[in-house]
Order: C-alpha cells, then sequence, then structure tokens
C-alpha cells in the first residue's frame, strides 16, 4: 500500500516567470499533482513545455542540481578539479590544508544516512563557491538551448511577448528547496540585448543525497582533489511529455519514420534539401515510442496502474507485436476477444490512451516526472474520471505529474479524491479500494489558473467547490438561463397555437 512519504521525494521547487510566450506573469510552485487550467493560447503548454527543459537541464530539480549541466556530481568536480573541456574553468585557491580536510570529510561522511551539504565544506570554500555560482552564467548556454530544442526555435527571443512596447525582456527564475531552507535558484533575463544569467547557492544544497555512497581516491595534486562517483548515474529522474498530438502520432508513427528514413538518403536529401524540424517534446515523444521495447516492465506497482487503466477505461489490452520492418507495432485487444486490431482502426481513445499506459509500464519509474497535455482529449464523461483516478495513483507511486485540462469532468473528479484523502487521513474513508490506491491530499495538488493579458493565479481547494474555477460555474449558469430562456419560449409559442 502506498504511503504519503511516497510523494515527499521530490524538492519544493518554485518557478516564476514573465513576458513568457502569451504568459504575462507566473510564479508556480509544483506539487505531486499540478494541474493547469484555462482558456486555449494562454499559455498552458508554454509552461509545460517550460517544465521539461529545466528538468533536464537540472537534473529533475535535485537539491544537488544546481550544476547539473554539467553532472549530477559537477559541484564536487568544481571543487575537485576544473574541466575546461565542458566550458567551465574555476581557479579555486584551495590550501594543502582545506584539501586534506576535505577528503577527511568524505571518508568520515560515506556511506552517509544524511546528504552532504554545501554548509558541511570549509568556510573559506563555501564562500569561494557562492561566490563563483554568482558570478558564473555557466548554465546560460545549456538552458537557452534546451529552450530553443524543446520549442524549436532559431532563437528564444522568439518567447518574449512583444504584443505591446513594454515586453522588451523575458524573464524565467527556478527556486528549489527542501522544506523551509533553499538549495538553489538561478535567473535568467532575455532581451534584445542580452542574455543574462545568475545563480545562488543556499545552506540546503546538496552535494551528495540521501544514502550516497562513492568510491574515494583523494589525492592532493596541485592543491586539487579528485573523486571516483560510480553512483552519479543512478541519480537521473527522467521527465516523459504526452503531447496533445499524440493520438495522431500513435496511428501514423510507422509511416512517418519510414519518410523521415527516405529522406536521409542521397536522392531524399537532394529532393528535400531541407528537412523539416520538431519541437523537442514533440521529437523525444516519438523516439520513445519508436524505441519502445515491451519487456522493459517498470516496477509492479506500475504495472498494476497500467492494468487498472486498461480494465477500467480501455476495457481492452495494449501490447506490442514484433514488427519485420523493425518499428514497434502497437496493438489493441478488447476483453473476451482473441483478435488483434491496429490503433488505426481502435477507437480515437484507444489511441489517445495507449501512449500513456506504455509509459507506465514500461517508462516511468518512482521519482520521474510525467507531463500530459489534455488527458481528457477523446474521452467520454465517464472516462475523464477515472483519468483522474489514474493521475492519483502515479502520485501515490511517486510520479510528479503536470497536466493541461479543459475538463470540467477531470477537476470534479480531482476534488472528489481530494476529500477522499482528507477522510482517509482521518481514519473514516468508507470508500473500499480493490485496485492501486487513489486518493490525494489537499498539499499533493495546486491548481493554476490560465487568463489572457492577467497573471495566472492559484486555485485553491475547498471542500464544498472543489477546485472548480469560477469561469466555468458562469458559463454552466449562463447555459442553464438560455435553456431556461428558450423552453419558456417555446412553451409561449405552443400555448399561442393552441389558442388559435
Amino acid at each position: 500500500m502506498s504511503q504519503i512519504r511516497d510523494t515527499q521525494q521530490h524538492p519544493n521547487v518554485e518557478i516564476t516567470v514573465r513576458n513568457f510566450g502569451p504568459i504575462t506573469e507566473a510564479t508556480i510552485d509544483l506539487r505531486p499533482l499540478t494541474v493547469f487550467i484555462g482558456p486555449s493560447n494562454t499559455g498552458k503548454t508554454y509552461f509545460s513545455t517550460q517544465i521539461y527543459a529545466l528538468h533536464d537541464i537540472f537534473n529533475g530539480f535535485s537539491e544537488s542540481g544546481f550544476l547539473s549541466p554539467f553532472g549530477p556530481t559537477s559541484l564536487m568536480e568544481l571543487i575537485a578539479d576544473s574541466n575546461p573541456e565542458r566550458g567551465v574553468s574555476l581557479d579555486l585557491a584551495i590550501t594543502e590544508e582545506e584539501v586534506q580536510e576535505i577528503v577527511e570529510l568524505f571518508r568520515k561522511s560515506k556511506p552517509s544516512k544524511e546528504p552532504l551539504k554545501l554548509s558541511d565544506l570549509p568556510t573559506r570554500i563555501q564562500n569561494q563557491l557562492r561566490d563563483v555560482i554568482k558570478e558564473s552564467e555557466i548554465f546560460k548556454d545549456p538552458l537557452q538551448e534546451e529552450l530553443k530544442n524543446c520549442f524549436d526555435l532559431n532563437s528564444i527571443l522568439a518567447l518574449i511577448k512583444l504584443t505591446e512596447e513594454r515586453y522588451n525582456e523575458m524573464s524565467v527564475s527556478l527556486k528549489v528547496s527542501e522544506g523551509n531552507q533553499e538549495c538553489w535558484k538561478i535567473n535568467l533575463k532575455v532581451s534584445e540585448s542580452g542574455i543574462v544569467a545568475d545563480g545562488t547557492a543556499g545552506e540546503g544544497m546538496h552535494l551528495f543525497p540521501k544514502g550516497w555512497s562513492m568510491s574515494i581516491n583523494g589525492s592532493a595534486k596541485g592543491n586539487r582533489v579528485s573523486f571516483d562517483h560510480p553512483w552519479a548515474s543512478s541519480l537521473k529522474r527522467n521527465r516523459y511529455y504526452l503531447p496533445a498530438a499524440r493520438s495522431g502520432i500513435m496511428q501514423s508513427h510507422r509511416v512517418i519514420m519510414s519518410s523521415l528514413v527516405k529522406r536521409t538518403t542521397r536522392v531524399g536529401l537532394e529532393r528535400f534539401p531541407e528537412v523539416p524540424t520538431l519541437p523537442g517534446v514533440i521529437a523525444e515523444f516519438m523516439q520513445q515510442i519508436i524505441l519502445y521495447e515491451e519487456e522493459k516492465v517498470s516496477n509492479s506497482e506500475m504495472e498494476d496502474i497500467a492494468v487498472a487503466l486498461e480494465s477500467d477505461v480501455l476495457v481492452g489490452q495494449i501490447h506490442v507485436k514484433p514488427s519485420p520492418s523493425g518499428y514497434p507495432d502497437f496493438r489493441y485487444r478488447r476483453h473476451n476477444t482473441k483478435e488483434d486490431m491496429r490503433l488505426s482502426q481502435a477507437s480515437s481513445m484507444v489511441s489517445e490512451l495507449a501512449p500513456l499506459v506504455l509509459f507506465i509500464r514500461g517508462l516511468i519509474q518512482p521519482g520521474d516526472t510525467l507531463i500530459i497535455e489534455e488527458p481528457e482529449a477523446h474521452l467520454h464523461p465517464g472516462a475523464q474520471t477515472e483519468i483522474a483516478a489514474t493521475l492519483a495513483r502515479l502520485v501515490r507511486a511517486g510520479v510528479r505529474v503536470i497536466v493541461t485540462t479543459h475538463s470540467d469532468w477531470l477537476l470534479k473528479e480531482i476534488g472528489n479524491l481530494i476529500r477522499e484523502g482528507i477522510l482517509k487521513e482521518k481514519g473514516e474513508l468508507w470508500k473500499k479500494s480493490d485496485g492501486p490506491e487513489s486518493w490525494l491530499l489537499p498539499d499533493e495538488v495546486g491548481a493554476w489558473h490560465f487568463h489572457k493579458e492577467k497573471p495566472v493565479e492559484r486555485l485553491h481547494f475547498t471542500n464544498i467547490d472543489g477546485i472548480e474555477p469560477s469561469d466555468y460555474e458562469d458559463l454552466a449558469q449562463d447555459l442553464y438561463n438560455r435553456s431556461a430562456g428558450l423552453h419558456n419560449q417555446l412553451e409561449e409559442t405552443e400555448g399561442n397555437n393552441t389558442s388559435e
């Protein structure tokens, strides 16, 4: 059974943007489940794509991830030995005594039940590193390159809101903390005059995580220290993005790939000299689908969530059939039948949910981040409420989930799941769960309402209203009033006809 602690393995992340695409201003802290709501073209996809880009640059927003454009252990590498090939060249004045102090600190600390923090280093080294981080722009180029990749841009200047003269500068701020203690923060400002970046390292910044283990080969060569760190790859937190176009991609990915392969031949390049590009989120989604291997099962808890989604919503199974072309052939088999069908022959709901099933079953691990655009697309209202349960189950398993939505049904069911979580916390939950648990707690859910030409606002959960935005209620009332007015008019017309 999942516990509340499962959702707490992610650090606290706060992202602030100004004049970012269609977003005037937004300050959003990511929760285990973060929901973006609002009209089209208000910036929900922009913010989601930015999260995807920042996640990769900063190693899943880990407490030790400030310098992760250069690897999970790069802060220690900067202390130990600068690496000019990575674009970083530092000359910290480390004395022989401090070298020995650092080596001794590591020997005493490993393996540790507590994280090793920046504040554990000798005070003078801490101050040097903080000064370097504050003045350095080492993350500027990796960040702007990833933003250009994810948004398919030649320059991130295109992200600046230029509808009026005052919108001539864009800013992005990312702060990571643990509890009330700030770990690190970066700031990026973009304008036509250039890009400026700075950062700070807080007391809570981790050099190594809890339970870290490493082989230490400390040496004092030229007042430097080198360490072997075989654990580094295990710190990677992966990101996954299910774009709004996933249904079409799932139905046609083999055709798309065959066309692209044909264009890469010499004849193809002569006929099509300009190869079209895709946003990074679309390209990486396609790559994950094309390279998908069904036997890579993540863990039993994820398998249970995938099975529940298939059973409750799809009423069938998604599986991979070997293909002579080498590209995976995804099939759907309805329960109590023996016939498979291609996704192009199945309903749009099946094509829409197939990648979610596949990702849960074979890719996503606890600690990862999953971003889904409009999970309710092509779904009946009843199925939309079931998707809310799937999102909650992922949260219970320790996955950070971010969704964009227009669905009132999805929001209402998320509100119900929060109510269930409150009852469970009080020991009074009456509902019996046959599958993976799907309750939520109020602090685990953050809902944000996007507007045109206005700052993004937080929607707070209440026991009565849940997390429904007021404009949904206004629209429902307008529809009711219009319906009642037309009904009254029809009755008057029928009455007049009767009297005649």
